[in-house]
C-alpha cells in the first residue's frame, strides 16, 4: 500500500510500548475489511475455518441498521470520520464498519467519498499486539462489545495466541474466573456448533455454576441434547433455561427421561415438574386436564365442528372414557385395601 507523502507521525502507546504510527487519508478503495475483527468474526464467518470473502463481510455491514442508520448520516453530515480507523498494510484493523459506510456513500458520489482518514501501523506489527489493540478499544475503553464478542476475542487469544488466562484477566480487567467462565461457554457453543450471539445467554446459564451435574452424570449427552433444543427454539428465552431446566433435572425419574429422550419437549417437562414439586403428582395432573375440559370455550368449539372434524375428537374421548373407567377401577381396589 502507498503511504501518502504527505502523512503526519505519530506516536500509540501500547503495554507500555511506542508504536510509530502514520496519519493520512487513504483510497477507501485499496483498503480490505479485516476477517478476524471479532465483530466481523462473530457476524460473518459460518465456522471457524470456512473465512469469508470481501464481498461477504461487506454485504453483511452494509445491511446493519449501524452502518446504515447511524455511520452513514453521521459521516456524510460531519463531512468525514471523527474518528480515523486503524490499518495494517492495507487491512482494516479497526473501523470496519466506517468503511463499510464510506463504501456506501461512495456509491452515490465517489469523487466526495474517495479517501478515508487513517492512522496507519508498522506492517511488523503481530496478531498477538493487534488482538491486546482491539482489546483495548473495545474491552478496556469503550467497552462496546456485547459478551458474545468479549468470549470470542479472549478465547482466540488464549487459544490462536498462548496467552494465559491470567495475563488475559489482567489485559481486560477481568477476573480470571470470569475470562475462564467466557472462553468455556465460548468453546461449548463451538463444539456444539452454534455461532449465533443472540444465544449466548443460553449457554451462559447452561455453563454456570454444577446445577446440571447430576443430570450429566445419569445422561452423558446431556449437553448436546439441550444444545439441540436451543438452536431448534424449543427452549424460547435464556431465562426458562436458566429457571425452569433446573426444576426438570431436580424432578428427575420420568420427567427427566421422557425430556431426555424427546417424548416431550421443554415446556410440557418443565410442566410435570412444576406439578411433582406441588404435592401429589397424579392428582395434579388430573386437575390439570379436568379444568381444562371444564372450559366454556371447548362446548362452543366442538358445537362448530363439522362432523368429519367431530369424529377423531368423539375417538379419543371414547379412548379417555375407556381408560378413566380402568383407572377408577383400579384406584377403588386400591382404595379397600
Amino acid at each position: 500500500m502507498k503511504i501518502p507523502a504527505n502523512a503526519i507521525p505519530d506516536i500509540m502507546i501500547l503495554r507500555k510500548k511506542e508504536i510509530r504510527v502514520l496519519s493520512c487519508a487513504l483510497p477507501h478503495g485499496d483498503l480490505l475489511f479485516y476477517p478476524d475483527n471479532p465483530r466481523i468474526y462473530s457476524a460473518v464467518w459460518l465456522s471457524e475455518t470456512d473465512q469469508p470473502s470481501q464481498e461477504d463481510i461487506f454485504r453483511i455491514l452494509a445491511k446493519s441498521e449501524h452502518v446504515r442508520e447511524t455511520l452513514v448520516p453521521s459521516i456524510r453530515n460531519n463531512g468525514g470520520l471523527m474518528e480515523p480507523i486503524l490499518v495494517r498494510d492495507n487491512v482494516v484493523l479497526e473501523g470496519n464498519s466506517r468503511l463499510a459506510a464510506y463504501r456506501l456513500l461512495s456509491q452515490q458520489d465517489g469523487d466526495k467519498w474517495q479517501l478515508i482518514r487513517a492512522r496507519v501501523l508498522p506492517s511488523d506489527i503481530s496478531d498477538s499486539e493487534v488482538f491486546s489493540l482491539l482489546g483495548e478499544y473495545h474491552m478496556v475503553g469503550k467497552k462496546d462489545w456485547p459478551p458474545y464478542e468479549q468470549a470470542g476475542y479472549l478465547y482466540r487469544r488464549f487459544k490462536n495466541h498462548d496467552v494465559p488466562e491470567q495475563e488475559l484477566a489482567a489485559e481486560v480487567g477481568m477476573t480470571i474466573g470470569k475470562v475462564r467462565h467466557a472462553i468455556s461457554v465460548y468453546s461449548f457453543m463451538v463444539d456444539h456448533e452454534d455461532r449465533n450471539p443472540e444465544k449466548w445467554s443460553y449457554y451462559d446459564e447452561l455453563i454456570k455454576g454444577r446445577r446440571f451435574d447430576a443430570a450429566r452424570k445419569l445422561y452423558p449427552n446431556f449437553d448436546k441434547v439441550i444444545a439441540q433444543k436451543i438452536k431448534a427454539g424449543e427452549i424460547s428465552r435464556a431465562v426458562d433455561l436458566r429457571d425452569l431446566l433446573p426444576k426438570i433435572t431436580k424432578a428427575g425419574g420420568n420427567t427427566l427421561r421422557k425430556f431426555m429422550n424427546g417424548t416431550t419437549g421443554f415446556d410440557e417437562a418443565a410442566d410435570d415438574a412444576r406439578l411433582r414439586g406441588a404435592g401429589n403428582y397424579h392428582a395434579q395432573k388430573l386437575k390439570t386436564f379436568r379444568n381444562w375440559l371444564a372450559e366454556d370455550s371447548i362446548d362452543a368449539e366442538m358445537g362448530q365442528m363439522s362432523a368429519d372434524d367431530i369424529k377423531p375428537v368423539k375417538y379419543e374421548l371414547d379412548k379417555i372414557y375407556t381408560r378413566v373407567g380402568q383407572l377408577i377401577k383400579r384406584a377403588t381396589r386400591s382404595q379397600k385395601h
